[in-house]
């Protein structure tokens, strides 16, 4: 399913939702989460805005909840334009989830350097690639896999130093003040 582009929506619209935008791709999002049940599966067309805003607090909370709820296990990079005749000239990503467990790892495919137009669509030869390397998420020069759960360990361990530093520096305030107040 796709949501629809760049509409939209008034406050009044926004009241049942968890996150608040006129954004109605976000809306939508946030709308299928609400809808799926735990081992449901989906698949949806959004834009790349949804994906990579960061400067909207509904954008980034929504895919936070997306990733913690779901498991978001695959994400193509379709072309700029594959869906232009639809009337949506934004450039879109296929993004599969499951709901119920929360993202560890990420499958990428990538097939943004096709070129498409009227006379060139995209087609089924395509995913051809995609299709063979799926089910092991496999890795090729189009694929890659993120994994989130490493990642975290591994920005947990370089962030130690920083985090020690900042618990003895939280510390040294509240011994002076310890000190000014014995004094007195």
């Amino acid at each position: 399913m796709n949501p629809p582009f760049g509409g939209k929506e008034g406050k009044e619209a926004q009241i049942p939702y968890e996150y608040k935008t006129g954004a109605t791709q976000v809306l939508f999002i946030q709308n299928v989460l609400r809808s799926m049940k735990p081992g449901s599966r989906c698949g949806i067309a959004p834009d790349e805005g949804v994906l990579f805003r960061v400067d909207a607090e509904a954008f980034v909370q929504t895919k936070r909840k997306l990733l913690e709820e779901c498991d978001v296990y695959c994400m193509v990079s379709l072309p700029g334009g594959v869906f232009s005749s639809a009337g949506a000239g934004v450039k879109t990503n296929l993004v599969f989830f499951d709901k119920g467990k929360q993202t560890e790892r990420i499958w990428y495919y990538d097939l943004s350097d096709i070129k498409v137009g009227k006379k060139t669509p995209l087609t089924l030869k395509h995913f051809n690639e995609f299709f063979e390397l799926l089910a092991n998420r496999g890795e090729s020069e189009r694929s890659w896999t993120i994994d989130f759960a490493t990642r975290l360990q591994t920005a947990l361990v370089e962030a130690q130093p920083f985090s020690e530093k900042a618990a003895e520096l939280r510390a040294e305030p509240r011994s002076f003040t310890e000190l000014r107040v014995g004094d007195r």
